[in-house]
């Protein structure tokens, strides 16, 4: 039967990878946010990335709604 020890290392992996994903689509997010803002927004662009910056999830859904000028 195998050691505790091992599910323990295998889980704190797993968890790394998770983290790191989620790491690598905030950042992504924040990228993205600014490249479309940069084109279709009359608002800085940047002060749309420091929105997504700080909060993820809130600031990506106030961009869609309020922060596109033109629709496609």
């Amino acid at each position: 039967m195998p050691s505790p020890v091992v599910f323990q290392g295998a889980a704190a992996g797993f968890g790394l990878l998770v983290a790191l994903l989620l790491f690598a689509a905030h950042i992504a997010l924040i990228f993205w946010t600014y490249s479309d803002a940069q084109k279709n927004s009359s608002h800085p662009a940047f002060l749309w990335a420091i929105v997504v910056f700080l909060a993820p999830l809130l600031g990506i859904v106030l961009y869609l709604l309020l922060g596109q000028d033109r629709r496609r």
